[in-house]
């Protein structure tokens, strides 16, 4: 049995912050983890900007509710779903997460949550440390055959940790610092990749 294991943001679906930027219009909320490769200074950098700018989680997902999958995301999830197990695996939150699954009929997501007191986000509870290897890695202990795609630095512990594995549009920052592994912008070939690929190949 193969598990396909995919990042949300810049795969699937567009990047939240860069929304939230987009609205705001300020520019230290673009960066992400295409940008940073320590979360915990992304995140840290992220909620110091809302907190100097009295920004609470009601703006931010107001601008989640106006995002859509990218195009041909849906389609692409379809036919994985239909072909292997599929598993979201995102350092996004709950409270972001929740209205884009709807849009992709509510696929299997391992996430965050947020701390949010009186509107405003206090903090962040990761469910663990580098949580996409070790989904991937526990997963192979389990007999699966793993297969993964990302986009940025933070999806480069599952990518190097699963059987089959391909970037999908990642920068070139991010490609440069790992040229062996695969790359693709194409949803078709990327689904034949991860579908296809015998383990080890």
């Amino acid at each position: 049995m193969r598990v396909v294991c995919l990042d949300l943001e810049g795969v699937l679906v567009p990047e939240v912050w860069l929304g939230v930027a987009d609205e705001t219009k300020l520019d230290g909320l673009r960066l992400t983890t295409r940008d940073m490769p320590d979360y915990a200074e992304l995140m840290a950098h992220r909620l110091k900007i809302l907190d100097e700018n009295d920004i609470g989680i009601d703006l931010i997902q107001n601008v989640i509710s106006t995002l859509q999958p990218l195009p041909g995301a849906k389609e692409f999830l379809d036919r994985l779903r239909g072909e292997a197990q599929v598993i979201i695996l995102s350092d996004t939150f709950y409270e972001f997460a929740t209205p884009l699954m709807e849009h992709l009929d509510r696929p299997t997501i391992f996430c965050h949550y947020l701390d949010v007191q009186d509107g405003r986000i206090s903090g962040y509870r990761l469910r663990t440390d580098d949580h996409k290897t070790k989904t991937v890695n526990a997963l192979k202990e389990l007999n699966f055959t793993v297969a993964a795609a990302g986009d940025s630095y933070n999806d480069v512990g599952m990518i190097q940790a699963a059987h089959v594995s391909s970037f999908f549009c990642a920068p070139d920052r991010v490609l440069a610092d790992f040229p062996d592994v695969a790359h693709t912008q194409d949803y078709d070939l990327l689904a034949d990749y991860l579908l296809n690929t015998p383990a080890g190949a």
